[in-house]
């Protein structure tokens, strides 16, 4: 962190080509609003009270998603260009003095590594700017740069200017700057809206510090996926594929198996521990946290959700907001959401759905099973079919159920209801009242049986 250099980020536009009602810069790639890629490379370049945002469009709402952060804001109330853009933040940035360095809330892929490159180079020369260039295979839309014969910049010419010879210049200018503050704001009122827009463009700024006797450096970007902006949803299903790799990259150097890597989905904030193994089609989500040695099965949804070491999720099975012991099993076709937790050897069988529950070390509920709301002690069974009746129609209500107990098959637990340790409850009850410790609670008729009863009914039919 460079203690003189400020940070610019432009996110006041609403970007149309989205054809979105939300601002461009909230759509998510890599499971991050575009902007708080760029908010996180700004941070590692200055504090936070350097960092500023400008907003616009929905300007409230990028706050709020940013207020983490502790960045600083200047809201556009007119969207007049780029060069309009930073002029709005004058007043809060020219004291600080030092370094300006701008980027774009919809250009999410550049890394912290390149912007400190920019930030070393510009403090090494007396250039009063530097901007960053890269190579396209196919520069359309883009601004292209013509150097002088000792390779420095001579002008950025925008494509619509371009003369067929300049068409071919395949370097391009994607609009990132480091400003010497004092010549920025000296000459940044030079800029004109000469142009079918009638907007301010930053692009005018080298010509106009030229024009001025200062000189302009270039740092040339050999990755140019970095350079990335986000446009259409075409390009932000791009970026957001540049994200899955680089993650999927990242976990398998550092000793996690993924198989079909193509299929998984990780966001950038997951953390996994060695010698665990994803298999195909999994996503994992949010800020799900995953020790050594898991296994997570195919199709698994892990959302904000952690896992200890060796805890296994069976193909199918949806994990959101919930906590996972050691050696924890979950799965197939289950689901746990709201703050569930299975402790340490436990098993959530198939088609068991857990809200707000923990279940003890060593329990298990195998079959078919809806527990909301409740604790389970160690060592208890839950048999095929229980129900926690927790909703009254307005409030929810909790259920206990000991160490030890054995719920049968097809219970009903009516809540707020207690199964006390080491007590059984016959299959098919519908519990409605406490059963003590150690004892049996049955709550269902007796079966009758009628002979033959179903062969008169079918004589009676004749």
């Amino acid at each position: 962190m460079v203690q003189d250099v400020t940070v610019v980020i432009l996110a006041a536009g609403l970007g149309t080509r989205m054809r979105s009602k939300h601002a461009k810069v909230l759509h998510e790639a890599g499971g991050r609003a575009l902007v708080e890629h760029v908010v996180r490379t700004a941070l590692e370049i200055a504090p936070p009270e350097r960092v500023f945002v400008v907003v616009g469009h929905q300007a409230d709402r990028v706050r709020a998603k940013l207020a983490p952060y502790k960045v600083q804001f200047v809201e556009q109330r007119e969207q007049k260009g780029t060069g309009h853009a930073l002029s709005v933040c004058r007043e809060a940035i020219e004291p600080l003095g030092g370094l300006v360095v701008l980027l774009y809330g919809d250009g999410p892929l550049l890394e912290a590594g390149t912007v400190k490159k920019l930030v070393e180079k510009q403090t090494a020369s007396t250039d009063a700017a530097t901007l960053i260039t890269t190579v396209l295979e196919t520069p359309r839309g883009y601004g292209r740069i013509v150097r002088d014969g000792e390779g420095r910049l001579l002008a950025i010419v925008e494509e619509k200017a371009a003369t067929p010879e300049q068409l071919a210049i395949r370097e391009v200018n994607p609009g990132i700057y480091c400003f010497r503050s004092e010549l920025l704001w000296r000459h940044i009122g030079e800029i004109k809206p000469d142009n079918p827009a009638q907007e301010y463009y930053l692009t005018d700024m080298p010509g106009i510090l030229r024009r001025a006797g200062h000189s302009v450096g270039i740092l040339e970007a050999e990755d140019a996926r970095q350079l990335l902006a986000v446009n259409t949803r075409v390009e932000l299903a791009e970026v957001d594929q540049v994200f899955r790799d680089r993650k999927r990259r990242e976990l398998m150097l550092s000793g996690v198996t993924i198989q079909n890597p193509e299929t998984v989905v990780i966001d950038m904030d997951v953390q996994v521990g060695r010698d665990t193994v994803i298999e195909p089609f999994v996503r994992l989500l949010g800020r799900t946290v995953i020790g050594e040695d898991c296994r997570i099965g195919s199709a698994c949804v892990i959302e904000d959700s952690v896992l200890e070491d060796g805890a296994e999720v069976f193909p199918f099975s949806m994990v959101s907001g919930s906590y996972l012991e050691a050696k924890a099993r979950v799965g197939p076709f289950a689901r746990l959401r709201m703050e569930s937790r299975v402790c340490e050897g436990a098993h959530v069988g198939n088609f068991v759905e857990m809200k707000k529950t923990r279940l003890g070390q060593h329990s298990k509920a195998m079959h078919l099973a809806y527990l909301g709301d409740s604790t389970i002690g160690a060592g208890a069974n839950i048999g095929a079919g229980t129900i926690t009746c927790n909703f009254d129609g307005q409030k929810k209500h909790p259920t206990k159920i000991g160490d030890d107990a054995f719920v049968g098959s097809n219970t009903t637990l009516v809540a707020p209801v207690e199964v006390g340790a080491g007590s059984y409850v016959a299959a098919g009850s519908v519990i409605t009242e406490p059963v003590p410790p150690d004892s049996l609670g049955i709550a269902r008729c007796r079966q009758t049986v009628k002979p033959e009863w179903a062969k008169r009914r079918r004589e009676q039919q004749r």
